[in-house]
């Protein structure tokens, strides 16, 4: 069968689909399994760095803790040490949350899950953020093989959906009043570095990318005068005279992320801290 590999979504990519993954975890039994599978895939052994004995215990009985370190003879989970530690959601409903935040393309809203997990939505809120929390330290330096693009973009609710008095409460026009956050994307894997930045000068976007991309890394970008800065492999097209592509020059990349960060932010989300 020949599939499609044009159009919008690359709808070529293989996942997995939401009927795929209810036969795959049914029940907790069978997310649990998987977990210590992922987890433990030469065997189980104490998650505590002081001990990691593999002289284990399995099971055991207690009611929540199927395995036992049979040197510091503490029980424990395959939750323990992890973002699911301490939480008395199955290990069925943490992967679902899993599941529906990393193929959500504009994210999910914690009143999404609250409705998909039957739980109450400040747990389902706790829950979204145990998991980011795990995303923190990103995928490491771009390497940049077929390139980065770097671009920055402002956050923030419009003027005229503000109080009059937050409106006269900020200064200047335009961008006034919302965050700065940095972006650069890397071409060949997809992923993405993020962060918000205090400024757009020089020294804050050069020390952004070049903390987040590898040396070896071209780095295309827009005509902004800060990006020159950079000691490096660096093509630029300008912008502010209607030159969006020169070449393998463009920003189309990271600006298609700045369109979905900007959809989730309107259709997700709502307000951002």
């Amino acid at each position: 069968m020949m599939v499609k590999t044009t159009g919008p979504g690359k709808a070529h990519r293989e996942g997995i689909s939401t009927p795929e993954f209810y036969r795959m975890f049914p029940d907790d039994a069978a997310a649990e399994a998987w977990m210590a599978e992922v987890r433990w895939p030469d065997g189980p052994y104490c998650p505590r760095e002081e001990c990691a004995s593999t002289n284990i215990q399995h099971p055991t009985t207690h009611p929540q803790m199927p395995y036992r370190c049979r040197t510091c003879r503490r029980f424990f989970s395959v939750k323990t040490g992890t973002a699911m530690q301490g939480s008395n959601l199955g290990a069925q409903a943490w992967l679902i949350a899993v599941y529906e935040m990393t193929t959500g393309l504009k994210g999910v809203s914690s009143m999404k899950l609250h409705r998909t997990l039957g739980i109450s939505q400040k747990s389902s809120w706790h829950l979204a953020h145990r998991i980011r929390e795990t995303w923190a330290d990103g995928p490491g330096l771009l390497r940049g093989e077929d390139g980065v693009e770097v671009d920055e973009t402002y956050i923030g609710g419009k003027k005229k959906n503000m109080s009059l008095q937050k409106r006269k409460a900020l200064k200047g026009r335009g961008p006034a009043g919302k965050a700065i956050v940095a972006g650069a994307k890397d071409r060949k894997t997809g992923k993405v570095k993020a962060e918000v930045v205090s400024g757009k000068d020089a020294a804050t976007l050069v020390s952004f990318v070049e903390d987040n991309t590898s040396m070896l890394a071209t780095i295309y970008s827009d005509d902004w005068e800060a990006y020159k800065q950079l000691d490096r492999e660096h093509k630029t097209v300008n912008h502010s005279a209607f030159e969006y592509v020169d070449g393998q020059a463009h920003t189309h990349v990271i600006q298609s992320f700045w369109s979905m960060l900007r959809r989730s932010y309107v259709g997700t989300y709502h307000k951002m801290s």
